[in-house]
């Protein structure tokens, strides 16, 4: 993976100053709800710099990795989860890979997003539309993937993952997703929330915090003002005795390389190794997931498809 710089010298500035983006964990109510908090402001800002996305694409793919990132909790060691949503509006979908270690990386079906009209507020049913969204675990040494799937009902990233979470696991979820723009629609502050009932909890304490979840304070405003996620947890939900258990890095990040792709290319079949033989080079071929573009000269591909140059 290459990662294209941050070219707004006061937006770099900017992040610079906040906390490294992470995951924390706490427990709550005694035990009984566990809740994940990131802060990610530095990652949504590489993913935007990286895939060239314009405020729209941003907040939407931006929404996307913050989700991967709060779902990597679930999974442990070199596992990782995958989030995907395949829809008939605008959106087209998205695809989203986070690994237990936090990276994350992940792509828009449609970039640049294509509107009838200009947006009037942030509700994204509409860009959804009708489709499906579909969570996968891919766990290192288990023999096929493990997924499942729900039909999109609300058109809303956080709702629908916790009417996934209700329906597919029985599991009372909350997902808060958020992202701050200023006043140049540059990401200033994003970060995210993920509740999740432990075995054993009551129903008082999910109707306390489901209560709570509606009176939020900002969490991208807070962070982008120099908050950080631990502290966010710690006040926002003090009334819940907040246990915190453990932080652990997050980022934009993408294990492809040249010799994946190499790879790749030694596997095509000759008809195609000959139309790219035809074609213009160098030869460029570009990962979805993060964008990086890697570069063939004739004389590499030649070596690669032939052995030697012809």
């Amino acid at each position: 993976m290459i990662k294209k710089p941050i070219s707004d010298n006061e937006l770099s500035e900017h992040i610079a100053s906040l906390a490294d983006d992470g995951r924390e964990i706490f427990l709550l109510g005694g035990g009984k709800v566990r809740m994940s908090v990131v802060s990610a402001t530095r990652m949504l800002n590489e993913m935007r710099s990286s895939h060239n996305l314009g405020p729209l694409e941003a907040y939407i793919l931006g929404q996307g990795y913050i989700a991967g990132a709060l779902l990597s909790s679930t999974v442990k060691g070199n596992d990782r989860i995958r989030l995907e949503i395949e829809c008939g509006g605008p959106v087209k979908g998205l695809s989203v890979e986070a690994w237990a270690c936090g990276a994350v990386r992940g792509y828009l079906m449609q970039n640049p997003i294509e509107l009838a009209k200009p947006l009037e507020s942030l509700d994204t049913s509409l860009l959804y539309g009708p489709g499906f969204l579909t969570l996968t675990k891919i766990l290192e040494g288990a023999k096929t993937p493990f997924s499942g799937q729900i039909m999109l009902e609300h058109g809303n990233l956080a709702n629908d993952l916790a009417l996934y979470y209700q329906q597919s696991e029985q599991t009372p979820t909350m997902f808060y997703l958020s992202i701050d723009f200023d006043s140049q629609s540059r990401i200033w502050g994003a970060g995210g929330l993920f509740i999740q009932a432990l075995p054993g909890a009551d129903d008082k304490i999910l109707e306390q915090l489901q209560e709570k979840s509606r009176k939020l304070s900002n969490l991208a405003k807070a962070i982008s003002s120099g908050t950080t996620a631990k502290e966010y947890g710690m006040s926002e939900f003090s009334e819940f005795n907040p246990e915190y258990l453990e932080h652990s890095p997050i980022g934009f990040s993408c294990p492809c390389s040249k010799r994946q792709f190499e790879m790749y290319l030694k596997s095509l079949s000759e008809k195609e190794k000959e139309e790219i033989m035809a074609g213009k080079f160098p030869l460029e071929v570009e990962c979805f997931n993060c964008s990086t573009i890697y570069e063939f000269t004739k004389e590499e591909t030649e070596k690669l498809f032939y052995g030697e140059a012809l």
